[in-house]
């Protein structure tokens, strides 16, 4: 920046009749502006006065950018008795409060606690204040009624239902574990950060539709894993992304990195993460949840004799990549198979022991050892992998062995569904422009490459900055820590001036 000029326009307009501009004295020919310096020619200024000017200035250029990545901080394991749960923090209303809200793919909408809750929990066994949603102290709240339009498509798709006596638009959600929860729409706005480079950050915001939970039921009014909401990640035009992406804000596909070692945590970016080791399998069209083609499970590379129609997506049947789910379930014409090809692979070095009605082992060593790898196939020939402690849960000890158990549960229904015992310690990437879901092995706690293309030019999510030009898309590192990850950060890079 040293050595360039800074001027700025203080005449901007010539009327086409006229002949001349007049600037102070002087007359100068139409077509010519006056130019001054902002800065006097001899005096000295401060280097973070140039950079205040030049973070205004990019921020103006930002607001009228449509376009970029939104990262989410992510906190939680997938370890059961430690948490059991991934969640991240989302900004709502004005002024903005902050919000806990559970990762789910395997819903749609965003809600938050009302207020207006009396069974909701008060407090968390997880160590997180909890924050209740208020629409009369927030001056961009907006009820949505049964007359609105946005009220009149969800109808049609049965997640809402319209009160005659209120004029509320409300909603009734039923999960898949029994809870459930009650309340209505409300539009606000959603604030996240719009940031150039790794230093340079501009306030963003966004209207959304969401809901405001007044009931809860089930597993959602206990205190021990309680938080202010669920962000439902789904397909549908309700979800946060199909809002954002429908208005240009994000790309059409979001991405996740759930850390499984230690205290969790792990990333969460609406945008793609880059990795070459990335393997993807086709969604099946036309389904409420991200069902993928299962075609069959192998222990230590031999096929489990399940007939490939147990995994196919038909009625109630089907698999669903799910990250709202904790263990994982498998068809029950699957699991015995499954469990039986596991225990003749561990027969000489792992003993067999029942705890609970679950199938488990004692075993002295690294179950690393000992354990078979598992694949599961997917149509396009993309397999995904998993260790040992993708397939098991540590149970405690007996008789001084470590005993481990199935983590996958039986699922009578038919449904099989892949949670986060299988999702952690990889990338999972959903591309909803493409419909597909790829995935690779990754450590969660690493930088990853995030990239995207919005028909404007390469939009880089970042943290250090980094340019792969050999491929001619720019990249940025992205590396989160519990306590030191930006609240959804939106990121835009606006071609080369701007890199250094």
């Amino acid at each position: 920046m040293s050595g360039m000029k800074l001027l700025t326009v203080v005449l901007v307009v010539a009327a086409a009749a006229a002949a001349v501009v007049v600037a102070g004295a002087e007359k100068l020919p139409a077509g010519v502006l006056s130019l001054e310096r902002i800065f006097p020619v001899n005096g000295k200024v401060e280097l973070e006065e140039l950079r205040a000017r030049d973070k205004a200035r990019h921020a103006r250029m930002l607001q009228s950018f449509g376009g970029g990545i939104v990262d989410f901080p992510v906190v939680g394991s997938s370890d059961p008795y430690l948490v059991g749960l991934y969640f991240t923090k989302v900004r709502l209303g004005t002024p903005p409060r902050e919000y806990n809200v559970q990762i789910d793919t395997g819903s749609d909408i965003l809600w938050v606690t009302c207020s207006s809750c009396d069974d909701c929990p008060r407090t968390s066994g997880l160590g997180v204040e909890l924050n209740f949603y208020d629409a009369t102290i927030s001056s961009t709240a907006s009820p949505i009624s049964c007359a609105d339009q946005v009220c009149a498509s969800i109808v049609q798709t049965t997640s809402a239902e319209c009160s005659t006596e209120t004029n509320q638009c409300g909603y009734t959600f039923q999960y898949g574990d029994g809870s459930g929860t009650t309340g209505h729409y409300v539009a606000d706005l959603l604030y996240f950060d719009t940031v150039l480079g790794t230093s340079l950050i501009a306030n963003s915001s966004s209207p959304i539709v969401f809901g405001c939970s007044t009931s809860q039921s089930g597993d959602l009014t206990k205190t021990d894993r309680a938080i202010d909401g669920i962000f439902g990640f789904g397909q549908q035009g309700l979800s946060v992304i199909s809002q954002l992406s429908s208005r240009g804000i994000t790309p059409k596909v979001f991405s996740h990195c759930l850390k499984g070692e230690g205290n969790g945590g792990g990333i969460l970016v609406l945008g793609e993460i880059l990795d070459p080791r990335i393997v993807y399998s086709p969604l099946v069209p036309s389904q409420a949840h991200y069902n993928v083609y299962l075609q069959s499970i192998a222990v230590n590379g031999q096929l489990v004799p399940v007939d490939p129609s147990v995994f196919a997506t038909s009625g109630n049947r089907g698999t669903i990549v799910d990250s709202g789910t904790t263990l994982s379930y498998i068809a029950a014409e699957a699991y015995d198979p499954f469990v039986s090809a596991i225990a003749a692979a561990v027969s000489k070095s792992a003993r067999p022991i029942v705890s609970r009605t679950k199938p488990c082992f004692l075993v002295s060593s690294s179950i690393a050892e000992i354990f078979p790898p598992v694949s599961l196939n997917f149509d396009g020939g993309a397999s995904m992998a998993l260790r040992p402690a993708d397939y098991l849960v540590h149970m405690g000890f007996v008789e001084g062995a470590a005993m481990w158990c199935i983590g996958f549960e039986r699922q009578d229904q038919g449904v099989t569904i892949l949670g986060d015992l299988v999702l952690k310690d990889k990338i999972i990437v959903y591309d909803l422009a493409r419909q597909r879901i790829g995935w690779t092995d990754y450590d969660c706690s690493s930088s990853v490459n995030v990239s995207i293309t919005s028909g404007k030019g390469e939009f880089i999510n970042a943290g250090q900055l980094s340019v792969n030009g050999a491929s001619g898309c720019a990249m940025f590192s992205l590396q989160h820590t519990r306590a030191s990850a930006l609240l959804l950060l939106l990121v835009l890079m606006i071609g080369s001036p701007f890199l250094t």
